[in-house]
């Protein structure tokens, strides 16, 4: 397996990415759509999580495709992110048709940034507005680290962001990861120089350091972002794609099975605290996969994906964190 020409989720053909942040709101969100309907599925497994629509992902459900996902900051108040591009997709005459009606489906999840500064004192709701922009905005290529979902973010000892990371398997099938990392745990080892995902990097893409040289790793859970905020402040919300045929079934397990990367990346992860969630989608156009090893690859490029989201965050002077590249300059 070997990354894709770009090392992002829109290596996956049909998929593209928008990004749309306030930079004095300190948050903003991130939306993924195809050039066609996707099948899709998700899991959870922090506990508290934040998302709208995501019944309708389940196996067992009716909806067998949509058309975006949403990945916001802002809370409860991010959900309505996923407003902005349902009234894109309408525009556009995209959507679930029943009779005459379309009803786009825009299912989507949040992550916890109103305590990490910038102005939150709105008298309208901004998240709307900015799902739309990250709609429209949707590319093949699109910024990491301070940007989008992931502009607020923060880890336990430095600031978060959006990360993404690919990989082609031996049978050409392509797998993609897209996170925006908020969690409760740390993304590095004490000192905040090694990335606890470092044996699964490839091509020096998050610093190439290699893995933290000490044991007992997992002992020490120091963090400034517990000082600082809610220790409900956290979640680490994602989206893992492939090429593959998968069914929604397929697509489910996939997500369990990319959950792995979290954990890899997190320590610790899938607290109380977090929302930690999976979105996991299939745009068919490639032949039937293996969804065992798309699991694993997914699981690896989410690992990776999140590491890249905190090595690419740039520093600003209204950080509550300071940043891996402010603090390893």
């Amino acid at each position: 397996m070997t990354p894709g020409p770009r090392n992002l989720i829109t290596d996956v053909p049909g998929v593209k990415v928008g990004n749309a942040q306030d930079d004095r709101l300190k948050s903003g969100c991130t939306v993924l759509t195809a050039d066609t309907p996707f099948v899709a599925s998700m899991h959870v497994m922090g506990g508290a999580p934040g998302t709208r629509e995501t019944d309708l992902l389940a196996p067992d459900k009716t909806v067998s495709e949509v058309d975006a996902l949403v990945l916001a900051g802002g809370s409860a108040f991010g959900l309505d992110a996923c407003s902005g591009v349902v009234d894109a997709l309408r525009a556009r005459q995209r959507g679930y048709r029943v009779g005459p009606a379309i009803v786009p489906i825009v299912p989507g999840a949040i992550l916890f940034d109103l305590l990490s500064g910038g102005d939150k004192n709105w008298t309208e709701n901004p998240y709307r507005a900015l799902g739309r922009t990250a709609f429209e905005a949707a590319s093949t290529t699109f910024d990491l680290g301070t940007a989008g979902a992931g502009t607020g973010a923060l880890s336990a000892m430095l600031k978060g962001g959006l990360g993404s990371a690919s990989l082609q398997l031996e049978d050409g099938t392509m797998v993609g990861a897209l996170a925006a990392a908020n969690p409760m745990g740390s993304v590095t080892t004490p000192g905040d120089r090694y990335f606890h995902a470092a044996p699964f990097e490839i091509d020096a893409e998050f610093g190439g350091l290699g893995p933290d040289p000490t044991t007992g790793q997992g002992l020490d859970l120091t963090s400034r972002k517990r000082a600082l905020v809610s220790d409900q402040s956290n979640t680490t919300i994602a989206i893992v794609a492939t090429d593959a045929r998968l069914s929604k079934a397929q697509c489910h397990r996939v997500a369990v099975a990319a959950h792995d990367g979290i954990a890899r990346a997190c320590v610790p992860a899938h607290s109380p605290g977090d929302g930690d969630l999976v979105f996991a989608l299939s745009t068919g156009t490639a032949p039937d996969g293996n969804p065992g090893l798309i699991g694993h690859a997914a699981a690896l490029c989410l690992t990776r994906a999140i590491a890249r989201a905190i090595y690419e965050a740039t520093p600003d002077p209204s950080d509550l964190l300071p940043s891996w590249r402010s603090q390893n300059a």
